[in-house]
């Protein structure tokens, strides 16, 4: 599989973001294939979204008192 270095930048940062702040193991996400890998991205970016309208959520409410 070729990669230009744009796709192969992104693909080693989402790999550093998902080991560094979501506990994957680099052994972990090279076993997968590529429709579970993006399958699990999706759904990081989807906890990752709930969470930041959660923390807005939360300083709306701080700012109103």
């Amino acid at each position: 599989m070729l990669m230009s270095h744009e796709e192969l930048t992104s693909y080693m940062q989402t790999n550093f973001a998902l080991i560094k702040f979501h506990n994957y193991t680099l052994e972990d996400l090279e076993n997968m294939v590529p429709w579970e890998r993006e399958v699990y991205i999706i759904l990081v970016e989807n906890w990752i979204k709930e969470q930041n309208d959660q923390a807005r959520e939360q300083a709306s409410k701080q700012r109103g008192k």
